[in-house]
């Protein structure tokens, strides 16, 4: 029974995210938004306490649940060592902990997050990396799929599908996200949850706590026959039937060992002795179903408690003069980051590179950086599209507190950079046509054609931009017919502002 709750609330939590992750279209959010808010890391950036502390709690109620159930990164994990139990079965072995590399990840991992050293922070936290493959490698067979049903239901003049952009965001993000997928594969495929026991920061941190847990794994030892199948299913590598004791700072409580044992010797319940003298009775009550049925509803009743808290294209042209397509992105001085981010230092203080915001937004200005110390943190800019100022996609799903949730009236007058005119780029001066297009498209109407040549009206007209009235958004930057760079980009700002 165990066993087939964990399965089942892990089936839910991981198809739910793995959607958000692959969803275009802004729906799922409204039902699965609440998934990424109980992952522990974004919680802690976000300040959301009350996540943070039923986290806790049900880590010292029922043990290290969190990493069977609700990370993805370590469902997607099982999943593998599922697929390499179908090759061999009974292959695993006890192990001791290997402190001398856990305890210095997480210490790696706290000095990375402090120091501001995005790409190694993303790549140990266990959600960013999974956001990380969810993004670059199923995000894009999952479109390619719905283009092929929108081209079937055009052939039957249907509208159920419509067509969507497959492109490469960046390609070190690409390759990196191979390199982990590999790598978590096959050591969930040979050794099962060594990833999570070695590597991984939140498996040590709530191992502090999960030595602690009420409920627990362990042996009665009057049953036990020492024949080994506990340890040989045993994932986490923490179960040594020698010595009839459960490592409880290692153990998923999966409950692979309680289903693979056929003497009944292993169970799960708040009685954490191993001594031989226990009475009948008392093992014929924590093993009745009635106990099986009240930590069932004890457990499906925690989850859902934590869950209630953190829920609290065609082709387009630009106006004639050229199409929207191959353009070089500019070199900014100073980063454009989204609105709701409040600052430069804000959004890199906060951001786990999870992804999520890359992958929702509907207007693809938002990609990972190239810089190499935020290798996958996000960064907009304006070669495929603009900052639209009715959209506040990436603030409504940013669970770690990066993007703070923004109102869109509010975003409509908050300046995240302002646009810069570069006089050599410019088509009315190069090619000596009439052009217009920053102003023609500018929404809040910061740029004004005004004559080259102040003295002689009948030069040609060149934007002036209103940095006062400038909100960033790139329409001028996305719009701008000069190839290879635009005539006219945006320079981030340090500090938000507001009109």
């Amino acid at each position: 029974m165990l066993r087939k709750i964990r399965m089942a609330l892990a089936a839910v939590m991981i198809i739910g995210i793995t959607l958000l992750f692959l969803d275009f279209t802004g729906t799922l959010h409204h039902w699965f938004g609440w998934m990424p808010k109980l992952q522990f890391i974004e919680a802690v950036l976000a300040l959301n306490l009350l996540v943070v502390a039923g986290l806790i709690v049900l880590t010292l109620v029922f043990g290290r649940i969190y990493c069977s159930i609700i990370c993805p990164l370590g469902i997607m994990q099982d999943f593998f060592g599922w697929l390499g139990k179908k090759a061999k079965k009974n292959r695993y072995s006890y192990s001791k902990e290997v402190r001398w590399l856990r305890y210095p990840m997480l210490v790696v991992f706290i000095i990375a997050l402090v120091a501001g050293i995005g790409t190694l922070f993303q790549l140990l936290a266990p959600y960013s990396t999974f956001g990380l493959i969810a993004t670059n490698l199923l995000q894009p067979v999952y479109q390619a799929g719905n283009n092929v049903l929108a081209t079937i239901a055009e052939h039957y003049d249907s509208y159920a599908f419509y067509h969507t952009n497959v492109w490469l965001r960046s390609l070190p993000s690409l390759i990196i996200s191979v390199v982990m997928l590999v790598i978590l594969a096959i050591l969930a495929w040979r050794h099962g949850r060594t990833y999570c026991n070695t590597v991984c920061p939140i498996g040590t941190i709530l191992s502090f706590f999960s030595r602690f847990s009420w409920l627990k794994i362990h042996f009665d030892t009057e049953k036990c026959r020492n024949c080994s199948l506990c340890s040989k299913n045993c994932k986490a590598a923490c179960i040594d039937y020698k010595t009839h004791t459960v490592d409880a700072s290692r153990c998923v409580v999966c409950g692979n060992c309680i289903e693979s044992c056929k003497f009944g010797a292993l169970k799960y319940s708040r009685n954490s002795s191993s001594s031989s003298n226990s009475s009948d009775s008392r093992s014929s009550r924590e093993t009745s179903p009635e106990n099986d049925g009240r930590r069932t509803f004890l457990l499906s009743s925690a989850m859902l408690a934590t869950a209630a808290i953190a829920q609290n294209k065609d082709k387009i042209m630009d106006g004639g003069l050229a199409e929207i397509q191959d353009k070089v992105a500019p070199e900014r001085q100073t980063p454009v980051t989204p609105p709701g981010s409040i600052s430069k230092q804000n959004f890199e203080t906060h951001c786990t590179g999870c992804q999520l915001c890359i992958s929702e937004c509907p207007n693809e200005v938002l990609r990972p950086s190239s810089d190499l110390l935020h290798l996958m943190m996000p960064t907009m800019s304006y070669e495929r599209g603009y900052c639209r100022p009715e959209c506040n996609r990436c603030s409504e799903v940013c669970p770690a507190g990066a993007i703070k949730p923004l109102a869109k009236e509010l975003k409509a007058s908050t300046q995240i950079g302002h646009a810069v005119w570069i006089k050599k780029n410019c088509v009315p001066l190069t090619d000596g046509v009439e052009c217009g297009n920053c102003a023609r498209h500018c929404p809040v109407g910061a740029i004004d054609m005004v004559p080259s040549d102040p003295d002689n009206e009948e030069s040609p007209y060149v934007p002036a931009v209103n940095e006062a009235r400038c909100i960033g958004c790139g329409a001028c930057e996305y719009l701008c017919p000069a190839r290879p760079f635009s005539a006219i980009y945006v320079e981030g700002h340090e500090v938000h502002k507001e009109n």
